[in-house]
């Protein structure tokens, strides 16, 4: 299964549009977030995204909420918008959350979740498969400009435990389109260029 990662678009159409074009040589698009700007303009990057005709799978950012991005994809008959849910894609399952974790320091518009929300909310994923969740898991492409480690420990207790063959994430623009393991699970924070993968 062939699969095009990104994250963190923030309103960049051009990057949009783009990865629209490039959608159609691959099996299933993943989107780990951030396609607004402080929960303000998500239509700018979705209008042009929803055009993709290929499976494609969301999580919230922590620049937009559950609720913005669910409305924002209605009529995309081909998106799956996940956040403590899963969905099956050609016998492969494919399990989201998405906001901030842990809590960022953005204030009330950031979308966040506690390291303890989390926890709760990783309690139904699957063993194997692919997890895509809008932050890293702590110690894994996590690294922010300044140098600070900002990834959740509950990510990283659900992958130790759950061994996923693939994490996509995003969030950390210091660490965007870095790879990293987590024993045998390959982490990648997509960022907004897009990479290219094969599952196997």
């Amino acid at each position: 299964m062939k699969l095009l990662l990104f994250s963190d678009l923030h309103c960049d159409a051009t990057a949009a549009q783009d990865l629209v074009e490039r959608s159609r040589n691959f099996d299933v698009v993943i989107c780990a977030g951030d396609l607004a700007n402080t929960r303000r303009k998500l239509h700018v990057c979705l209008d042009i995204l929803r055009t993709i005709a290929r499976p494609t799978i969301l999580v919230p950012g922590n620049n937009e909420s559950l609720d913005e991005l669910k409305e924002g994809c209605l009529g995309w008959a081909t998106a799956h918008v996940l956040h403590g849910q899963s969905v099956i894609i050609d016998g492969v399952a494919f399990y989201g959350i998405g906001g901030g974790i842990p809590m960022t320091p953005f204030g009330d518009w950031s979308f966040d979740f506690t390291e303890h929300q989390a926890t709760d909310l990783l309690a139904n994923c699957h063993t194997g498969g692919v997890l895509v969740t809008h932050s890293p898991p702590k110690g894994a492409v996590d690294i922010a400009s300044n140098g600070q480690r900002l990834g959740s420990t509950a990510i990283r207790a659900a992958i130790e435990r759950l061994k996923p063959n693939l994490v996509v994430c995003g969030h950390i623009h210091g660490s965007g389109g870095q790879t990293a393991m987590i024993g045998p699970t390959t982490v990648i924070n997509a960022g907004p260029a897009g990479i290219e993968w094969q599952l196997t």
